[in-house]
């Protein structure tokens, strides 16, 4: 039974800023570290380094933050169960995903393409770091119709529908509400905290922090993490779309 976390969002037991920041920052240091180490050898066998990304979300990234939240809930469970752990399920009628989706997903793509150019300019300042490492969709046109047709079917199943999944439950639906009260600074901090946490993209950190917050507003608002869920597995399917776009072009 779903209840209705309104109540008990105000009950939660607070972390501390420290418990705060590892708890956000951890997994991505984890995940990003995998990513890098696996990198050069996935680009070796003919991949992007999307693949190695995908791998770093299988081994790393689902195993920790799902984990995590299941062992939370056993503690205070005596089961695995997400109840009284992740938070924000308040129900809402359908017709507010039908107008705060649309309106989310407008409003981030508005920030990160107004945005884009600062990542580009930070990107510029990590030219020291090589380029098999750097994130790549693997749209240079160096790999075979048959590895990207491969890479970005898996890439839809984690990229876009079980990470954001998993990053919601956990970011929004367990971090958020147990993170220091301080005014309208903490959802700022939330922002940038998730920015920081992606370690494999840091030239996206402003772009994200800016554009996470119309997201982290609306899940909060409603105590709802499913409009959340929603509107990021929408926002990553956007580089599978230019991907595939991409793959149907080839000869």
């Amino acid at each position: 039974m779903t209840v209705d976390l309104t109540m008990k969002t105000a009950e939660v037991k607070q972390h501390t800023i420290g418990q705060s920041i590892v708890l956000h920052l951890l997994p991505g240091i984890l995940t990003g570290a995998f990513y890098f180490a696996i990198a050069q050898p996935i680009r070796n066998l003919g991949y992007p380094s999307l693949a190695a990304m995908i791998l770093a979300i299988i081994v790393i990234l689902i195993p920790f933050e799902l984990g995590f939240l299941l062992y939370q809930g056993k503690k205070k469970n005596a089961a695995f169960s997400l109840e009284g752990i992740v938070l924000y399920r308040q129900r809402i009628p359908l017709w507010q995903y039908l107008v705060w989706v649309p309106v989310v997903f407008v409003l981030m793509g508005l920030i990160f393409t107004i945005l884009t150019p600062i990542s580009s300019f930070l990107e510029t300042l990590f030219t020291w770091l090589p380029e098999v490492l750097r994130f790549d969709m693997g749209l240079g046109g160096e790999y075979s119709k048959s590895v990207l047709i491969n890479t970005y079917l898996i890439g839809f199943i984690f990229f876009v529908v079980i990470a954001p999944t998993v990053e919601e439950l956990y970011f929004r639906g367990y971090l958020l509400p147990r993170m220091p009260r301080w005014k309208g600074w903490t959802s700022i901090l939330h922002s940038a905290l998730f920015a920081f946490y992606h370690t494999w993209t840091p030239w996206m950190t402003i772009t994200r922090t800016i554009g996470l917050l119309p997201l982290i507003f609306i899940v909060q608002r409603k105590r709802n993490i499913y409009l959340g869920i929603i509107v990021h597995c929408l926002i990553n399917v956007i580089d599978i779309i230019i991907g595939v776009v991409f793959i149907f072009g080839l000869s």
